[in-house]
């Protein structure tokens, strides 16, 4: 049933709260924040009540202190993938040349330009929704967001010359889709969360071509579970590249580093 407008906020939050959502004050707060209208906000509360994620709600998402555009049918950043960008930066903090592959919304790839002024920076997706979406994201920063699968989205110019390249690539195993919480199985891209029989198809993938991509010196860096990081590591490893994994437990987050290795006297890539 449609939410009657106006409303106050107690009456948002007994909304939300009877809708199953454990933050209903904080997301009160935002959508009352959001709303430019008490109409607006209404239908605001409605769609979260009725399932919809909040970000998709709000029409966007805070990531590593930016405010990334979240269209409707696009994979939502989530909070740990902070871990990720900051392993990024950290592992290569003069990057001139960055890729962001399986860039959904384009939050990582937003997030890394915002903080290497002057990079080139080029994002990819599969989905043309998420592609239009990351466009958004990454124009205020002079990046760029390709259509395409993986490598095949790339300039070919790019090739060789990547100094930081990440994936946040989907990883959950085909058989557990339907266990996700129905915010994400219901309302976002399959093609965002599958990530084959074990999880690890795209990563796989994106292993066998990035010393194609990489300059020599140049950093991988993609995000799994706790259970596959073995398995991920391994990948990274055979594909030739030199690999660790890091870890914060306070987000529960994964993250397999993977470096080509340079050449004898030469640098590290930029």
């Amino acid at each position: 049933m449609p939410v009657p407008a106006p409303m106050t906020p107690s009456a948002i939050v007994s909304v939300l709260r009877a809708a199953g959502c454990v933050f209903a004050e904080d997301e009160a707060g935002l959508i009352l924040a959001t709303a430019r209208t008490p109409e607006e906000a209404a239908g605001m509360v409605d769609r979260r009540a009725a399932g919809l994620p909040l970000e998709q709600v709000l029409g966007w998402a805070r990531f590593h202190g930016l405010r990334i555009a979240v269209e409707p049918g696009v994979f939502v950043p989530r909070r740990r993938t902070e871990f990720l960008a900051g392993q990024a930066l950290a592992t290569a903090p003069d990057a001139g040349v960055v890729v962001d592959l399986c860039c959904g919304s384009g939050a990582l790839g937003a997030a890394l330009a915002h903080a290497l002024p002057g990079a080139e920076v080029h994002a990819a997706d599969i989905d043309p929704a998420a592609v239009r979406c990351a466009r958004r994201n990454l124009a205020p920063f002079g990046g760029r967001a390709h259509q395409g699968d993986l490598y095949d989205a790339l300039p070919p110019g790019l090739r060789g010359r990547v100094a930081l390249l990440t994936a946040n690539v989907p990883y959950v195993p085909t058989a557990e889709v339907p266990l996700l919480p129905a915010e994400a199985r219901d309302h976002e891209p399959l093609i965002a969360l599958d990530g084959g029989a074990d999880g690890l198809d795209v990563l796989r993938r994106v292993a066998a071509g990035a010393s194609e991509w990489l300059a020599p010196g140049g950093r991988l860096l993609t995000e799994t579970s706790e259970r596959q990081a073995p398995a991920a590591v391994r990948a990274l490893a055979d594909a030739g590249l030199t690999t660790r994994l890091a870890v914060d437990e306070d987000l529960y987050a994964h993250v397999v580093i993977g470096v080509r290795p340079a050449p004898e006297g030469e640098g590290a890539a930029r």
